[in-house]
């Protein structure tokens, strides 16, 4: 599926973008459909890496979808094409957004729940660049709106973060002042983080400094985890630790089995 930036949710073709996003993969709830959840992967990979993880979790009740992003050069490599959800140049608060990259991608998680059932329950997760992606999402939601003002169409119940960090902090907590619903809905939007102490990619402070921007701005459902020692990876327990989280946060009903 392709997007060009300024037609995700305006229908104008005036834009020198086109992003081709790749094959989706999909893990089917084993048991009573109640929520979905589109999870993104890290940087240089695609989607069936992690499906095939998240159909072992014990959680029945879950539909997961798992897109591939779009292959496009990435400054962070040289300009070296492969699949990324965004550019990205370097990983700090400093360093400059690819707001139409990221937009592009949000409204490609968005299209993929928007044909969801409306009893059903959504939420975006992901891994380094695509909990960088997930957290994106999640600011679009709250403002009802992406990057480039159009609207935005789904209602997230919770978004997960492994590894990752937070677009565009530097302007958060300005915009969140100047609107009164934004913030009553970061109040009451769940976010989980994890992030290992040993991460040599995306470093732990990253995700830690992330996790305080959004707690300032006034997202005060939060969770962040630290784990001691973990490196740029997934380990048992932390995915322990996101099942036992979205249970909770979620209302899953039945056994996990």
């Amino acid at each position: 599926m392709s997007y060009n930036t300024s037609a995700a949710g305006s229908g104008s073709r005036n834009t020198t973008r086109t992003f081709e996003f790749g094959r989706t993969h999909v893990v089917r709830p084993k048991g009573k459909h109640q929520a979905t959840i589109v999870w993104l992967h890290g940087l240089g990979d695609k989607g069936s890496s992690w499906s095939q993880l998240l159909e072992t979790l014990p959680l029945p009740n879950i539909k997961w979808i798992c897109p591939t992003a779009p292959t496009r050069p990435v400054a962070i490599f040289g300009g070296f094409p492969c699949t990324a959800w965004s550019d990205v140049g370097d990983i700090s608060e400093d360093a400059p957004d690819d707001l139409e990259g990221l937009d592009a991608s949000a409204a490609h998680v968005a299209n993929l729940l928007s044909t969801e059932p409306a009893d059903i329950k959504l939420g975006v997760g992901g891994f380094s660049m695509g909990a960088a992606t997930a957290l994106y999402s999640a600011t679009c939601h709250i403002f009802g709106q992406y990057g480039n003002g159009n609207l935005y169409p789904v209602n997230l119940s919770a978004i997960v973060g492994l590894s990752g960090w937070l677009p565009c902090s530097r302007t958060l907590r300005n915009r969140m002042e100047r609107s009164d619903e934004a913030a009553r809905r970061a109040a009451s939007l769940p976010i989980l983080l994890c992030h290992g102490s040993g991460d040599d990619v995306v470093a732990h402070k990253h995700g830690e400094k992330s996790a305080q921007a959004l707690s300032s701005a006034g997202f005060r459902n939060l969770t962040f985890r630290s784990y001691n020692g973990l490196g740029h990876y997934t380990i048992p327990e932390e995915m322990d630790e996101v099942c036992n989280w979205l249970t909770t946060r979620i209302g899953l009903e039945g056994p996990r089995s």
